[in-house]
């Protein structure tokens, strides 16, 4: 019995390191493709719905759909209705995976022709690379599901008439809570309803339990999803307190919807249920709660989302809002809030810098220093907790050219508040005139397209630079000739490096942005120019 035991147990661990496979196989082989999936076909929450659910089924993973849904909230792509659509189609969508171990697992007991197609999983996974190597992965992981059904089946099988419905709570309402409570345990310990729907195909098989204890011990197990969401909210960002609280009263709603329908649907499925096909009756049931919990609510989810977001309203500055820990699950929506939200900070700071130079202020309300600062430095920590997928050089470059335009942005932020040098500007002719040449060139170059930007910041850099060594030999020359107080060429020296680097600055940061939209292109030639622009300080 013991040995019976510890076969089921190890089936249960080789389920859950097959869905672990599986899941991460496909994610990666499928997630640019889930990404464009969700974008373009959540314009209502039915359509979000269908796609969530139909994304999961592929992937076989909701908490990816969910992440990837939760990262197009906060870049603005989807609305939390739309996303919640998504999230709840997502529930649906994890129920393919108990008709795969029914159908396959049980009815066709694939667990021994498996074995050899794990073999041939592992080795495209160890000796190919790109995606050859995560197809080989998914189909190891894929066996190995089959492989461990098989060990809880044979685990399970040796308790046929020990262990027999009547040691489990009885079918009444009481009963039926205990072990909708014990599902939900189960749940939490393995961090897998997917895990605990197939354990309980295993033990109805062997007959350790009926149905009526199976679909509650499957209700449970959904509700028991909810632990992984509430967790979530604890020291998440906003858009993950509220998709974690959408998971929880959504699913506590369903499941008490579910609870009420069992007697209703036992009476319906009896047929099958007489004719031994009491697991295909189960996984049927999964999915029918499921999918009618998500009828029911998708023509309130405009109130529902009104409603979360009043239990959970935004906090913290609206210019890193988006930064939502829960999205550094994918890496690479991650990097593009993280982008979105370089962007403002780029507007704000030269909004700011503007200002500084006697413009009006045009779309942006000028935000405290402290502020940015705070921002920036969020940011930068938000950018270096991405994991960045190994290989992937590409990725790599575009997080390191954020950094470098985060870098240019903290010190042209410093440079807007060095009041002496900017005051100093305005008492002399020339660097008035300079000041206003970069305060014009800035402002019309943000009008022409990327390139030219590029080129125009760069021309007015040079410039600079040639100017600063002009009027440095001027003033030094009207300091030696007494005709200037020497203090006064001190600080209009001081002005002149101010003209130049925040020139340098400006092209810096168009040049990196301009390198993120060409993955090809080449920076050499512009290290040696960087180096003269920085040596001349």
């Amino acid at each position: 019995m013991l040995l019976s035991f510890l076969s089921a147990l190890g089936g249960v661990g080789l389920f859950l390191i097959g869905m672990m496979l599986l899941t991460d196989g496909l994610k990666a082989l499928a997630a640019q493709r889930m990404r464009d999936m969700l974008s373009r076909f959540t314009s209502t929450p039915l359509s979000g719905a269908v796609t969530g659910a139909l994304t999961t089924a592929v992937i076989q993973s909701s908490s990816a759909t969910t992440v990837a849904a939760v990262g197009f909230v906060a870049s603005g792509l989807l609305t939390f209705p739309q996303a919640l659509g998504v999230i709840f189609g997502a529930n649906v969508g994890t129920t393919l995976t108990g008709w795969l171990v029914a159908v396959l697992g049980f009815k066709l007991d694939l667990g021994q022709i498996a074995l050899p197609f794990v073999f041939f999983g592992a080795i495209a996974r160890l000796a190919f690379r790109g995606r050859v190597a995560l197809a080989g992965q998914a189909l190891a992981g894929f066996c190995l599901i089959f492989i461990g059904i098989e060990h809880m089946k044979d685990g399970l099988d040796a308790f046929s008439g020990v262990v027999t419905p009547t040691d489990f709570p009885p079918d009444t309402l009481f009963g039926r809570l205990q072990l909708l409570f014990i599902g939900m345990l189960i749940t939490v310990v393995t961090q897998s309803s997917s895990a605990g729907v197939a354990t309980a195909l295993a033990a109805l098989g062997a007959g350790a339990i009926n149905f009526p204890q199976a679909a509650a011990l499957v209700i449970g197990m959904d509700v028991g999803t909810t632990f992984t969401a509430a967790l979530a909210t604890i020291g998440g960002g906003t858009m993950a307190r509220r998709t974690g609280y959408a998971h929880v009263i959504y699913n506590v709603l369903t499941g008490v919807m579910a609870f009420f329908l069992l007697g209703p649907f036992q009476l319906v499925a009896g047929a099958l249920t007489g004719d031994g096909e009491g697991q295909i009756a189960l996984v049927a049931f999964h999915s029918f709660f499921n999918a009618l919990g998500v009828l029911l609510v998708l023509p309130f989810a405009r109130p529902f989302a009104r409603l979360v977001e009043t239990l959970v309203p935004e906090k913290g500055s609206d210019l890193t809002s988006r930064l939502d820990p829960l999205v550094l699950r994918d890496p690479h929506a991650a990097a593009a809030l993280a982008g979105q939200t370089v962007a403002e900070l780029d507007a704000a700071i030269i909004e700011r810098l503007r200002s500084r130079l006697g413009a009006r202020p045009v779309s942006h309300e000028e935000l405290d220093r402290e502020e940015l600062a705070k921002a920036i430095a969020d940011t930068r920590t938000y950018l270096d907790r991405i994991i960045v997928p190994p290989n992937d050089m590409v990725f790599q470059e575009e997080l390191r050219g954020q950094f470098h335009i985060l870098d240019h942005l903290s010190r042209l932020l410093y440079r807007c508040d060095q009041r002496q040098r900017i005051d100093e500007l305005a008492l002399d002719h020339r660097l008035r005139r300079l000041a206003g040449l970069i305060l014009g060139v800035g402002t019309s170059a943000r009008q022409q397209d990327v390139k030219t930007q590029e080129k125009t910041l760069d021309r007015l850099r040079l410039m600079m630079r040639r100017q600063r060594r002009l009027n440095r030999d001027r003033l030094i020359a009207m300091a030696a000739a007494d005709t200037v107080p020497a203090e006064t060429v001190w600080l209009k020296l001081d002005a002149l490096r101010w003209l130049h680097r925040v020139a340098y600055h400006l092209w810096r940061i168009k040049l990196h942005q301009n390198v993120l939209l060409d993955a090809n292109r080449n920076l050499a030639s512009t290290v040696e120019e960087a180096r003269i622009d920085v040596d001349q300080d």
